[in-house]
């Protein structure tokens, strides 16, 4: 017993060999279950929360997938953090580098089994890894210097992009979408400059790009529908105080008369602040909170577009847009930023009527509004779009392009081979361990298209020992295609980072030799 009592009564731990298999295959576990979503006959999943609402999403990306799963074993959690990277990093991905971890801990585990030093592997899997990164790297391709070539890069990654997603139908038109959006970004990953409106209804066909700014409300009664050259107050300042609210004071009043003497005192107030605003010298007011009718009627006497209760997310935006700041008290007006735009008007989408800001400060500003059958298909669609504009815009930064298609796995796989063939030592098994996982995408992807894919990897390794060959899969036809002909692109920042995160993932995972599991801190502890 002596050892044991050094954890408390419910702590248990495990050693060695049962850790390692723990915290394998629960890794292997999470790449099985995002595997299916790969490539572009991928399926989607159902994630049903067990909270209130009981929501439902429909997806296919990955980080979504593995965000919603509540998870408890360490080595799963692992993965689950490297998607969520992937997803921040480079927007897309995300399936990909939780799948190759997962092989490459497949890979380990018989490795481990086979006596080999976990340090051994994972000093091998480095070495492949560098190795890979180099083929990649000399087979690059860089179209920056060529405007019109470059633009046809961006146009086939997007659609490669989006042919593993819900909008894989329509990629042209959302490529088309998304590069123009992207385009309009001039070289800035800052992709708050593009919102993204969901209305329900029509089909996906009918999503739209609009250049400016798009704020989902409507615009009041008796107020100007449209403005030209307008400057607008972006605010978030209560406009309800026509009521008596005197901080929750009780005020007792001998005859009605005093009553109606405080609330016209009230309105005095809210008139004068409607002045103070007024005196900004605009002709725009768009409010994060309430207005009620009576400064509405002020702003409308004034020949004011009043806008009330715009959600923060559109607000903040709509401030940075028309390179206007937020402001909450109008005492002086000299050191409020207004935001200006060219015109302001109401438009109709669908059923909805929403205000249009044409003409912003900020060039690169522009709305997609999406339509679609349902909120799922919507928010899916939105997921993948910004998976596409993710890709682009680092695209746009490291204009370096490969193909796609498993054609960038088969490369390093060749690589890796050659290199295991050279090293000495227990090393070179984890190197061809290394060059097998690569293998496994491609597999994936045959594998999800429901093709032979023993047959197909087969093939394209042969394919491969060409030079300069540009084989990868076309699942479409269900044969070894030409990357090149069939325009299927990936960016090379993607597939770079989806090397080294799951690189780094599992040699992580497999440093583990010790898994202790605390127990809970008990109530009475603190008696």
């Amino acid at each position: 017993m002596g050892v044991e009592r050094i954890f408390k009564d419910e702590a248990n731990e495990e050693k060695g060999e049962r850790a390692r298999m723990a915290s394998f295959v629960g890794a292997m576990a999470i790449a099985d279950l995002v595997k299916t979503t790969l490539g572009p006959k991928g399926m989607d999943k159902i994630l049903q929360s067990t909270g209130r609402g009981r929501e439902v999403t429909v997806t296919n990306d990955g980080a979504t997938i593995l965000k919603s799963l509540h998870i408890d074993n360490p080595a799963a959690k692992v993965l689950v953090d490297i998607s969520k990277v992937q997803d921040d990093e480079v927007g897309d991905g995300t399936t990909s580098v939780v799948v190759l971890a997962g092989e490459l801990l497949r890979e380990a585990e018989k490795l481990v089994a086979a006596k080999i030093h976990p340090m051994t592997i994972i000093s091998g899997f480095r070495m492949a890894a560098e190795c890979a990164r180099d083929a990649l790297l000399q087979k690059v391709v860089d179209n920056k210097e060529n405007a019109e070539k470059f633009k046809s890069d961006l146009m086939k990654i997007a659609m490669t992009t989006l042919s593993s997603k819900i909008l894989s139908q329509d990629k042209e038109h959302f490529g088309q979408l998304a590069v123009d959006a992207v385009m309009r970004l001039k070289g800035s990953t800052n992709l708050e400059s593009i919102q993204i409106i969901k209305k329900p209804g029509g089909s996906l066909k009918d999503s739209f790009l609009d250049e400016g700014f798009i704020l989902d409300k409507k615009i009041g009664i008796g107020q100007p529908k449209r403005i030209e050259n307008a400057k607008i107050l972006v605010a978030n300042t209560a406009m309800d105080t026509d009521k008596v609210k005197i901080y929750g004071a009780r005020v007792r009043v001998d005859s009605m008369s005093k009553a109606a003497e405080i609330e016209g005192a009230e309105k005095q107030k809210m008139r004068e602040k409607v002045q103070k605003i007024i005196a900004h010298g605009i002709n725009c007011f768009v409010n994060r909170q309430l207005i009620y009718n009576f400064p509405e009627e002020l702003f409308a006497d004034a020949g004011i577009l009043a806008i009330e209760h715009a959600d923060f997310d559109g607000i903040e935006r709509l401030a940075l847009v028309t390179g206007g700041e937020i402001a909450s008290t109008f005492d002086n007006p000299e050191s409020v930023k207004l935001g200006h735009c060219k015109l302001i008007e109401e438009i109709m989408i669908g059923e909805d009527k929403l205000i249009h800001f044409s003409g912003v400060e900020m060039g690169q500003a522009c709305t997609i509004v999406l339509r679609g059958a349902s909120h799922h298909v919507l928010d899916e669609a939105e997921r993948s779009l910004h998976d596409a504009l993710c890709v682009l815009s680092q695209t746009v930064n490291d204009s370096r392009v490969l193909f796609g298609g498993g054609w960038p796995e088969m490369v390093m796989a060749k690589e890796v081979d050659e290199l295991a063939r050279k090293t000495p030592g227990k090393k070179s098994h984890a190197i061809e361990a290394f060059s097998r996982a690569l293998v496994a995408i491609p597999t994936t992807i045959a594998d999800n298209a429901g093709l032979d894919s023993a047959e197909l990897i087969a093939q394209l390794r042969a394919e491969h020992q060409k030079e300069g060959c540009p084989a990868g899969i076309d699942v479409i036809s269900g044969s070894v295609g030409d990357m090149a002909e069939l325009g299927i692109s990936e960016s090379f920042k993607v597939k770079q980072a989806v090397l080294l995160s799951a690189t780094e993932a599992a040699e992580m995972i497999l440093r583990v030799d010790e898994i202790i599991t605390c127990a809970p801190r008990r109530r009475e502890d603190r008696m």
